[in-house]
């Protein structure tokens, strides 16, 4: 694409005495030579791959990539340290009476798996001995004949006893059970991505290969795309084991985003061996000219894709760094298989593709792109007016950031059996705080002011719990564990009635926040959903500015050296920014909800995958004027008839696989990061084939003149002008010398 590399080196001159001074590398003749190898090599590459795979540990915890700096994250760690991390879920059973209710509670406690239950008869027995219990508040757990339990489980949310001691539950309840909570949600994120995916990969599959048919020449050409990009996406996914553990969001998309984004290389190889074989060629030397004409376009594109997916690293919400990795590594082992594997396969399956050839079904657009170039003053006052207001509507969206956000969203079970709960017992939201131990009496006051709390709906702390004058050893050890850990430390259960993620949320833990630090000034930690999510919000809303502006210069210094320009990488950012600015500004306009994470990886994900787009128009345009010399409005109409095709190849898989997401996935992060990319890339297609004709022929004269070349040899000339008048003025003092040593006194 840019020609800003060459991998074909020649020959060595011969030394003296006639004795060859050997051979430089020659990546071509190498490929072809050693092809049966190579495809040994990948054969056994997907083989050990495909074994890792499923040994790479996937993690469904967004608080698990925070910071250690902010304090939700410094009061996990000491819980896990302390108390541990077990999982939690919220259980309702609907239809009992209250002894029924606690034939359900002793059932589900036994289930393995299960620490504990906490419900009306814990430490006691409900039925008798009333000096313990507190019947003023039978109302938050036991309502119009329905019981709600608060369960903890021996081991972690997302460990497999866990899940399988839910399923146990779910048979003892029956059509009578209602579950939500961290635990009950990661086991349906897990299930549900594991299910959706593989649906998403076959209709994105099918669809891709859909698209291929239509947009290459052969039948069988479709087929060899999606082999090497099946090996490829393969690979990519069994080293993720050396990483040891990535996200369930980088799991869910890398795939298929691999897929679409790095489809272009294959089809850049192809073209190029196509060409060649018309040129008269036979196969061994077209395929050898091809893979070296084709290598500057396909390592150039790569580039701006690994750019845009490794600044995400640089995020400070480590979520960045693993989806940048798994990502950027992705796009560079496409970038070898097509290099290395593809010739592999081309050699083996050139006879059937000529073969299988059919007449091409797209046309040749020469219409359509005079159509285009004659409104493209038009193009350019609409978009210079929507610009602004696009930009400023992009920054004045609402988003969600937490948990419950990401993996409960509408059109889950979670959610319908969260909405059941909170329809009974209202909504409910669990806060611990994590104490020093030592001061009953300062613990006890502590709870009891949370407990006159408004929106409290109850506090769980050994202090209340444990009667005065009545020792620690009098209570079972299942609340004594749960609540002190005997190394200096207490836990207090807060429960308020507020959704895990939203502004009440937010100032309610405030202010529990503020009365534990006037009673525990230092090493105090409120945790829980809603503390972690604040700090998933302050620490992703920086993380946004600095990758997006990362991006930007990543991507700009890519296409500025490929090009030896500073205009161009201006020119071909321009539309891509201006797709990005609409795409987000649409939730706003629409009044939308957005998940935050699908907005900061979109960014980059847009920038870095289609500005190859306005790259490629670019460059067409240049080899319009000056290759086949061309004037420049015609050059522009020539340019995009050539560049729709790729454009439309290309921009149409990344647009079908978002939609395929945005549209199978019941996970509201993954649907909306589908919908982003698919809207983005139907924008930046349009833009692109719209809006870069003007640009183009607006910036003709310093496009054709090279303006940094015309920069240095401007300072060339001034240093050069400034060499000259140094040395006049040292032959003049020269001359003074001499006459002053002479006596002479110059007039």
């Amino acid at each position: 694409m840019f020609g800003v590399m060459k991998f074909r080196f020649p020959h060595r001159k011969q030394k003296q005495g006639g004795k060859p001074a050997g051979k430089k590398f020659d990546l071509p003749s190498f490929i072809i030579e050693k092809n049966r190898a190579i495809e040994k090599l990948f054969l056994l590459a997907v083989v050990i791959s495909a074994l890792m795979a499923p040994f790479v540990e996937i993690n469904y915890d967004l608080t698990e990539y925070l910071p250690d700096t902010v304090q939700s994250r410094q009061g996990l760690n000491l819980m896990e340290e302390t108390f541990g991390y077990p999982g939690t879920a919220r259980v309702m059973v609907k239809d009992v009476t209250l002894f029924e209710a606690k034939a359900y509670k002793d059932r589900l406690e036994a289930v393995d798996g299960v620490d504990q239950i906490l419900w009306l008869d814990t430490g006691t027995n409900v039925f008798s001995g009333e000096g313990f219990i507190d019947y003023t508040s039978i109302d938050e757990y036991y309502k119009d004949g329905c019981a709600v339990f608060d369960v903890t489980f021996d081991e972690g949310d997302t460990s497999k006893r866990t899940s399988k001691a839910i399923d146990e539950m779910r048979e003892i309840t029956g059509d009578k059970g209602y579950y939500v909570g961290m635990a009950v949600q990661d086991k349906s994120v897990a299930e549900n991505v594991a299910e959706e995916m593989r649906l998403i990969l076959s209709i994105g599959v099918f669809m891709i290969f859909v698209i291929l048919c239509i947009t290459t020449n052969s039948w069988l050409e479709p087929v060899l795309y999606l082999t090497i990009m099946g090996v490829a996406v393969v690979i990519n996914k069994g080293t993720n084991i050396f990483l040891g553990q990535i996200s369930f969001l980088t799991d869910s998309v890398s795939a298929v985003l691999q897929l679409a984004v790095s489809m272009d290389y294959s089809i850049f190889l192809i073209h190029a061996f196509t060409r060649q074989k018309k040129a008269g060629l036979d196969q061994t030397e077209a395929l050898r000219n091809a893979i070296e004409e084709a290598l500057n376009s396909i390592f150039a594109s790569s580039l701006t894709t690994i750019v845009g997916f490794l600044v995400l690293a640089f995020m400070k919400f480590s979520i960045g760094f693993d989806m940048g990795i798994v990502l950027a590594k992705g796009i560079v082992i496409s970038l070898i298989t097509v290099v290395l594997f593809m010739p592999a396969m081309i050699l083996r399956m050139a006879g059937w593709m000529e073969k299988t050839a059919h007449r091409p079904f797209l046309p040749d657009f020469h219409r359509l792109s005079r159509g285009i170039f004659r409104v493209r003053y038009a193009v350019l006052i609409l978009v210079a007016v929507i610009a602004i207001p696009a930009y400023t509507a992009q920054g004045m969206n609402s988003f969600l950031y937490g948990n419950d956000a990401v993996g409960s969203g509408e059109g889950t079970d979670v959610y319908a059996d969260e909405q059941e709960i909170n329809a009974v017992f209202g909504r409910s939201n669990m806060m611990m705080a994590l104490i020093p131990s030592g001061d009953n009496v300062k613990e006890r006051q502590f709870a009891e002011e949370l407990s006159d709390l408004p929106y409290t709906k109850s506090v769980l702390s050994l202090s209340q719990t444990l009667p005065q004058g009545v020792p620690e050893s009098f209570l079972p050890e299942s609340v004594t564990g749960l609540l002190h850990d005997g190394s200096g430390w207490s836990r207090i259960l807060i429960y308020v009635r507020s959704k895990g993620e939203s502004a009440l949320a937010y100032e309610y833990s405030d202010e529990i926040q503020a009365i534990m630090k006037r009673y525990y000034p230092l090493n105090s930690y409120l945790v829980g959903a809603t503390p972690s999510t604040q700090d998933i919000e302050a620490t992703i809303t920086v993380d946004y500015d600095r990758v997006n502006t990362l991006s930007l210069i990543g991507v700009f210094v890519v296409v500025m050296f490929s090009f030896k320009s500073l205009l161009i990488p201006v020119i071909a950012m321009i539309p891509i920014e201006v797709a990005i600015f609409i795409n987000m500004a649409v939730p706003y306009i629409r009044g939308e909800t957005m998940i935050f994470m699908g907005y900061i990886i979109v960014s980059c994900v847009q920038l870095g995958a289609t500005v190859d787009y306005a790259i490629l128009t670019t460059n067409n345009y240049i080899a319009c004027r000056k290759q086949l010399g061309l004037e420049k409005n015609e050059a522009a109409v020539e340019t995009l008839k050539r560049s729709i095709p790729a454009i439309l190849t290309s921009g149409s898989i990344l647009t079908i696989v978002g939609y395929i997401l945005y549209h199978v996935s019941s996970i509201a992060a993954i649907g909306d990061l589908g919908h982003l990319i698919g809207r983005g890339a139907i924008l930046s297609m349009i833009l692109v084939s719209t809006f870069m004709p003007a640009l183009l022929v607006l910036g003709d004269r310093v496009l054709m003149d090279n303006e940094l070349e015309l920069f240095r040899q401007y300072l060339k000339r001034r240093a050069e002008r400034r060499r000259q008048q140094a040395a006049g003025l040292l032959r003049k003092a020269g001359r003074k010398k001499t006459a002053a040593d002479n006596g002479e006194v110059e007039k």
